[in-house]
């Protein structure tokens, strides 16, 4: 996988820079008008659905975590919580989740986070080569070794996907 030099320049892609890990960055025009932001990457992209990651934010009991799971499944908010330690999870209020992380919704990313949050990717991540996660902005997306992914995001790794 080539690095790209990020002229984008998000936090995302600077801590990849900085750390040396290998990436690929892609980028398309995004639509406002679009519903899920990580399927529209899919298509735009041209990569599985099974392959490109969303990143969720999740109350776990007193703390905010992220949740890194492929774009056209749920999240089993039980199985998160059981990975997070907590009897149970909800999706983070929005505003907090933008708050914590310096990204918008759309393009929250795992890396580069405002505020490190507990991380867990879904087990499925690791059955590819590569992922695509966010890298910080609607319309650009990192590629990147989902080992690479696990280490930076100092993540655990769990079966929180559904469907």
């Amino acid at each position: 996988m080539a690095k790209r030099a990020a002229s984008s320049g998000t936090p995302a892609t600077v801590l990849l820079d900085r750390v040396g890990v290998p990436y690929t960055l892609h980028s398309f025009e995004h639509d406002p008008g679009v519903a899920s932001y990580g399927l529209e990457a899919a298509e735009r992209l041209g990569f599985s659905s099974a392959r490109v990651f969303k990143t969720l934010m999740v109350s776990a009991g007193p703390l905010l975590a992220a949740v890194i799971i492929p774009v056209a499944t749920t999240l089993d908010l039980k199985a998160c919580g059981a990975a997070l330690g907590v009897k149970r999870a909800s999706m983070a209020d929005p505003v907090l989740a933008q708050r914590r992380t310096g990204y918008v919704l759309g393009g929250i990313s795992p890396l580069g986070q405002r505020q490190a949050s507990p991380t867990t990717i879904d087990r499925s991540a690791l059955a590819f080569p590569s992922i695509v996660v966010s890298a910080g902005r609607r319309g650009l997306e990192i590629e990147l070794a989902p080992q690479d992914l696990v280490r930076l995001a100092d993540a655990g790794v769990a079966d929180v996907a559904s469907g």
